[in-house]
């Protein structure tokens, strides 16, 4: 944020309109709600967890927009228009173009590794539930509750793997994304099984890779984390497991690829084919 709370409510308002929920999907943190004097319920920030390399970094931000599209010339266009109407209240700190890989034309995409991402998204009417709020009351039902990570890969260490050492990472078989019943503990599938926690534990997510050229000419790649839910539990529950929090086993995915930023947000519901900001006193 970089003005004062007229000057942000004035940004919002024009974002009301102009996000569809669609093709922009509008997430705010709590540092915003705080400004404008308002408590969102279950809105906070990311939560302190220790991984395998320390504690995971915390890097909350005021406001979050996800911008969808086939073109990248129609995501640079929005961007650009976002950034103009929101320029007098807020300061754009990063801007992270993501892709699709590995697309089956239907319901299969691929993290850059070559697994497919995304098996055991729950569908339909399941995803509603995992993924949206409601009993919440007016301004709130119809809301999520947003997590986003940055992973960055190694991709050294996971060039080194073995494919069986790759498969038992992962917990899955790279050639026909088979769940591996004698892969180990640590094995990232068995690590995050919805089903497992109590209570269960779904999110709707999304894994978005990302691709970016350094000053010196050498490469990153990565993976963009966003997962919705009706509160932030599922996806704390499972990144705590993950870290090794409960049992002592890590996650078999640190060793070639580890969360550098780590965000929560909260989605204002849609209404009349805007954003609904009552929560915001909007």
């Amino acid at each position: 944020v970089s003005g004062d709370a007229a000057a942000v409510r004035k940004a919002l308002g024009q974002l009301q309109n102009w996000a569809d929920g669609v093709n922009a999907v509008v997430a705010v943190g709590e540092s915003l709600a705080q400004l404008l004097g308002v408590q969102v319920p279950g809105l906070r920030n990311f939560p302190s967890i220790k991984g395998p390399q320390g504690e995971l970094p915390l890097t909350p931000h005021a406001l979050c927009l996800w911008l969808r599209g086939a073109e990248q010339g129609d995501l640079l266009k929005a961007s650009r228009e976002a950034a103009a109407f929101l320029a007098p209240a807020f300061t754009c700190v990063q801007v992270l173009d993501c892709f699709r890989h590995g697309w089956n034309g239907r319901d299969v995409v691929r993290d850059l590794t070559g697994y497919e991402d995304g098996t055991e998204n729950p569908k339909d009417g399941e995803a509603v539930h995992a993924a949206i709020a409601d009993g919440m009351g007016q301004g709130l039902d119809g809301g999520s509750y947003f997590a986003v990570q940055e992973w960055l890969h190694d991709q050294e260490a996971f060039a080194r793997m073995t494919a069986l050492q790759k498969d038992h990472m992962i917990g899955r078989r790279l050639s026909d994304n088979e769940e591996l019943e004698d892969a180990p503990e640590s094995a990232h599938v068995k690590r995050t099984a919805q089903e497992s926690f109590t209570p269960e534990a779904f999110i709707l997510r999304r894994n978005m890779p990302w691709w970016r050229v350094k000053a010196d000419g050498s490469d990153e790649i990565g993976t963009i984390f966003a997962g919705f839910g009706r509160s932030f539990y599922a996806f704390e529950a499972q990144m705590r497991r993950m870290a090794g929090e409960e049992d002592g086993i890590v996650d078999g995915l640190f060793q070639m690829s580890n969360p550098v930023k780590n965000s929560y947000y909260w989605c204002p519901p849609m209404k009349d084919g805007k954003l609904d900001l009552r929560a915001l006193d909007m």
